[in-house]
């Protein structure tokens, strides 16, 4: 079950949400340093992390589920949303070359369809990240923020779940390791705590982040073997090997006729 896009943009709005998105943000920009001239999607709600990339992309976009719904942004621009079914992304074959992914994976209910229609608009090169709830930490287990609601996942389920559906992890990284209360003490040492997870409780961040690439195969081509089928040929025929536009057959002396009776 997707969360409602109003509850989102209040959440970030927060003392809280802003913190979140501080230290999501950081890890986010140290993962893709430089997306010059790239194409830059966002699917779920991926807004709050997308405005480093504005002034550097060529072009970046943010697509909503209509499950969740959809807010305008950039506020002080034109419109960059667009509401989008999970299994439709309306976007051209090999198309963009950054696919950000935040508080999407955990809540998809067509989880396969949607990542196949991800790797679809990809680029060759293209690279993606997902961001989402971790397993085994404290903003998983609280329903009070968006991290909260949905499936969370381990790094080691995010890489396999990428697996199957034709990508390639190449990184993880982790964020988040404050805990999700508004204590000004506790948000004003929000940078010191996230050094000290980083370096000691990996495993007990709030978000865990997977960046991959798509699998790209070669076709096999596929040798075509003439095979011999039985055809049925009208009584009278002698039986042989008749020839078809398919290839050889074998004719069966079988009757078309109905027997009659005595």
């Amino acid at each position: 079950m997707w969360t409602d896009v109003v509850d989102l943009r209040d959440f970030y709005e927060s003392s809280l949400g802003q913190t979140a998105r501080r230290m999501i943000r950081r890890r986010l920009r140290e993962m893709w340093p430089d997306v010059g001239g790239m194409r830059v999607l966002g699917l779920g709600y991926a807004t709050p992390f997308l405005r480093p990339f504005l002034g550097e992309a060529e072009r970046v976009v943010a697509m909503m589920p209509a499950a969740q719904g959809v807010l305008p942004w950039p506020p002080e621009g034109p419109n960059a949303t667009a509401l989008v079914e999970e299994f439709d992304l309306a976007l051209p074959d090999l198309s963009v070359d950054r696919v950000l992914l935040v508080h999407a994976i955990e809540h998809a209910e067509q989880l396969r369809p949607f990542l196949r229609e991800i790797w679809r608009v990809m680029a060759g090169g293209g690279r993606l990240i997902v961001v989402a709830p971790n397993r085994r930490g404290v903003w998983a287990r609280i329903d009070r923020t968006p991290f909260g609601h949905g499936h969370p996942y381990t790094a080691g389920q995010l890489s396999r779940l990428l697996r199957d559906n034709q990508f390639t992890p190449l990184a993880t990284a982790t964020a988040l390791f404050v805990p999700p209360l508004t204590s000004r003490l506790w948000l004003t040492s929000a940078g010191a705590i996230e050094r000290l997870g980083e370096r000691w409780f990996q495993r007990f961040a709030g978000v865990v982040m997977v960046e991959a690439t798509k699998q790209i195969y070669a076709p096999t081509p596929v040798r075509a073997v003439a095979r011999r089928r039985p055809v049925l040929v009208p009584e009278g025929v002698a039986a042989g090997t008749a020839r078809s536009p398919a290839g050889p057959t074998t004719a069966l002396p079988i009757s078309l006729r109905r027997p009659s009776r005595a």
